[in-house]
C-alpha cells in the first residue's frame, strides 16, 4: 500500500498562534517539533496498516526558504521519505504513479470559519473566499481536489474540531476524522496533550487505512469555475493580464477549465 501524507503545521496540538507557524518567529522551533511529531503518528499508523511505501509532503508556507520545508528531516522516522516543494500543489509524481490513500494531517479550517483556529484560505490576508463550481472550500478542498485529479482517496483528516466538521460536510460523513483540539477562536484552543494526540493519530491513521472502502473521492466537477474573492482590489490587479482568467468585480477573480486541475493552475501556478 502507497501512502500519500499531506500536511500542515495550523492544525496540530499545541498550536494557535503564528509564531508558531512563520519562519524566523520566536515559536516557530517549537511548532517545528510538534509538528514533526505529528507526522511521525501519522507515518506509525499508516506502517501498522500495511503500507509498504509512505511519502510526506509538507504543504505549509512558513516564509522564505522554510516555506513546504517547516518539518524537522533528522527527527522524522525514517521509514517514510518526505517532499520539499518550491510551491504547493507542485509535487504530483507519486499521486500520477498510483496512490493508494491520502492522510491529511494538520489541517486548519476556511477563512471565516467560526473558531476555526488559524483559519485562512490559501492566505492569512489576501484570500477571502475559494469556490470550486460554486462551493465554498477551504485547504482541504484543494488538497482533495488534488487527490481527486488522480482518483485518490482521502482516508482521514486532522486538525481541530472545526476542519473535521468542515472535511465531513465536503467530503461526506464517512470520512475518517481525529479533533485533536478543540477551537475557541482564531487564536485559542482546548488542546490534548501533544503525547495523546499523537497516540490517537497513530491509532486513527491505521484505523482510518483499514477502511479503504468508505473513502471519498473528492471531484469538484467537469467542466470547473474556480472563484476567488480576493481582499482587496490590489489583489486582484496581478491576474488582470492573465489570458485564462477574467476579473467579474474589482476584487474576484474567475477562470474556468475542462477539469479542476486546469483551472487550478490557471489561478494558482
Amino acid at each position: 500500500m502507497r501512502v500519500l501524507i499531506i500536511s500542515d503545521m495550523e492544525g496540530v496540538a499545541g498550536i494557535c498562534r503564528w509564531e508558531q507557524v512563520s519562519a524566523g518567529k520566536a515559536g516557530y522551533e517549537e511548532g517545528r517539533r510538534l509538528y514533526t511529531e505529528e507526522l511521525n503518528a501519522a507515518v506509525r499508523g499508516a506502517i501498522a496498516a500495511g503500507a509498504t511505501e509512505v511519502v510526506v509532503m509538507d504543504c505549509h508556507g512558513a516564509g522564505g526558504d522554510w516555506s513546504f520545508n517547516s518539518l524537522i528531516p533528522d527527527h522524522l522516522d525514517p521509514r517514510c521519505e518526505f517532499v520539499v516543494q518550491h510551491e504547493w500543489t507542485e509535487y504530483t509524481e507519486m499521486l500520477e504513479q498510483g496512490c493508494d490513500a491520502a492522510l491529511f494531517v494538520g489541517q486548519h479550517a476556511k477563512a471565516g470559519a467560526e473558531r476555526g483556529v488559524l483559519s485562512h484560505t490559501v492566505s492569512s490576508t489576501k484570500w477571502r473566499d475559494l469556490r470550486f463550481n460554486g462551493t465554498t472550500v477551504g485547504e482541504v478542498g484543494i488538497n482533495a481536489a488534488l487527490c481527486g485529479t488522480w482518483q485518490v482517496p482521502v482516508a482521514l483528516v486532522t486538525g481541530d474540531d472545526v476542519v473535521c466538521a468542515e472535511a465531513q460536510e465536503l467530503l461526506g460523513p464517512r470520512l475518517h476524522t481525529l479533533a485533536v483540539k478543540r477551537g475557541l477562536g482564531r487564536f485559542s484552543a482546548r488542546h490534548l496533550s501533544p503525547i495523546r494526540a499523537r497516540e490517537l493519530l497513530e491509532r486513527a491513521a491505521k484505523a482510518a487505512l483499514a477502511d479503504l472502502a468508505g473513502a471519498p473521492v473528492y471531484e469538484p466537477g467537469a467542466p470547473c469555475t474556480i472563484e476567488v474573492e480576493l481582499a482587496t482590489s490590489d489583489d486582484a490587479d496581478v491576474y488582470r493580464h492573465r489570458s485564462d482568467v477574467t476579473l467579474t468585480d474589482p476584487r474576484t477573480i474567475q477562470t474556468t477549465a475542462p477539469t479542476w486541475w486546469d483551472a487550478w493552475r490557471a489561478v494558482y501556478l
